[in-house]
C-alpha cells in the first residue's frame, strides 16, 4: 500500500503531462492552418478589367458610364494615371510584365520575362484568365471572332503555354459565374471582355452595361466584401500621348478602400501590377513594378498590412 501512492502521483502526473501536451499541440495546429501570404492558401482575391480606348475627359464624368463613374464616386479614382505607349498591346504587357515588350498588336511570340503568372506561382497563388469568346479551356492562339488575345497577353507567357496547368487557366469567361457562385474564385483574376464589351468596337454604354452585368454581383459578394481589390482600368487614351499613352481612366473597388477618395499622384500600369501582387502578399515583382510607385494611399490600411501577419515558423 505504501507504495501505492508514489505510483499513483507517477500516473496523475503523466496524465497531467499529456494533456499539456495535446493542448499545446492544438494550438500549434490551429495557428499552423491560418491563411497567410505565400502558402497558397491565403483568401485574397484581384480582379482586373480592362477597357479599350478612351480618353479621361471621355470617360470621368460621362453619361454613357454611370455605371463605371458610380465605382469611381464611391471608391477610388487616380486622377493623374497615365498608359505606357501606344497601340494597346504594350500598355496590357506592362499590366502583367512590367514592360510593354512590343508596340505591334499583331505581335505573336513567347514572352519569357518575368511576369506576374511566374511570381504569383512562386508565391503559391491560384489565377485565371477568364476571357469572353475564347474558343475552348487553354486555347493561347491568336484572336478569333470577337477575342483579341492582343487583349489576353496571358496567353503569351512561357510560365503559360509551356505547362499544361497553367494553360489550363484560360478558360471562356461563362467560366467566371459559375466559379462566382461556387467560392471557387482564384486569388488572381483577369477578366477579360470581348471587343465590342470593352468598348474597341461599341460604345461606351455598351462597355458600361457589360461592367453593370457582371460586376454588381462580384461586389455584392461575401468573398470580394471579405478582401477584394477590383481594378478596372482603360489600356490607352485615344488623342493624348502623355506619358507615353495618355492619361486614362483608372478606377479601384474594394471594400478596404478609402471611400470617396480621388488622387492626383502620377501612375502608370506598372503600379497597379504592383499593386494587385502586394494586394495578394507577394514581395517580389517583375521588371519595371519593382521600382514603381506603390498606391498605399488608396486604402486603410496599406495593401501589405491588411492582412493579419502570418504565424512565425516552428
Amino acid at each position: 500500500m505504501a507504495a501505492a501512492a508514489p505510483r499513483r502521483a507517477l500516473a496523475a502526473g503523466a496524465l497531467g503531462f499529456a494533456t499539456l501536451l495535446l493542448a499545446a499541440c492544438g494550438k500549434d495546429q490551429s495557428r499552423a492552418s491560418r491563411p497567410g501570404p505565400g502558402t497558397g492558401t491565403s483568401p485574397e482575391h484581384v480582379f482586373i478589367v480592362v477597357e479599350e480606348n478612351a480618353d479621361f475627359t471621355r470617360v470621368i464624368g460621362s453619361p454613357s458610364m454611370p455605371y463605371l463613374n458610380s465605382l469611381a464616386q464611391q471608391y477610388g479614382l487616380a486622377t493623374q494615371f497615365y498608359a505606357n505607349t501606344h497601340p494597346s498591346i504594350g500598355n496590357y504587357f506592362m499590366m502583367t510584365v512590367g514592360d510593354t515588350i512590343a508596340n505591334d498588336d499583331g505581335y505573336g511570340k513567347i514572352v519569357s520575362r518575368d511576369n506576374v503568372v511566374r511570381r504569383l506561382i512562386a508565391a503559391g497563388k491560384t489565377w485565371r484568365s477568364y476571357a469572353e469568346d475564347l474558343p475552348y479551356v487553354g486555347y493561347a492562339g491568336s484572336g478569333r471572332g470577337k477575342y483579341a488575345r492582343k487583349h489576353n497577353v496571358i496567353a503569351l507567357l512561357s510560365d503559360v503555354v509551356n505547362d499544361t496547368a497553367q494553360r489550363n487557366n484560360l478558360v471562356p469567361f461563362s467560366q467566371f459565374a459559375v466559379d462566382l457562385a461556387a467560392g471557387t474564385l482564384p486569388n488572381y483574376s483577369m477578366l477579360v471582355p470581348n471587343l465590342c464589351n470593352d468598348a474597341h468596337d461599341c460604345p461606351l454604354s455598351t462597355a458600361d452595361a457589360w461592367l453593370k452585368t457582371n460586376l454588381e454581383p462580384l461586389i455584392a459578394s461575401p468573398t470580394f466584401q471579405r478582401d477584394g481589390l477590383l481594378i478596372i482600368a482603360f489600356d490607352e487614351a485615344v488623342s493624348d500621348s502623355t506619358k507615353g499613352g495618355g492619361r486614362i481612366a483608372w478606377v479601384v473597388v474594394s471594400p478596404k478602400a478609402k471611400r470617396g477618395y480621388r488622387s492626383s499622384t502620377p501612375y502608370q500600369h506598372e503600379s497597379a501590377l504592383r499593386l494587385s501582387l502586394e494586394w495578394l502578399g507577394v514581395t517580389a515583382f517583375p521588371n519595371a513594378a519593382a521600382d514603381a510607385p506603390d498606391m498605399d494611399e488608396f486604402f486603410t490600411p496599406a495593401p501589405a498590412r491588411h492582412r493579419a501577419a502570418a504565424p512565425a515558423a516552428r
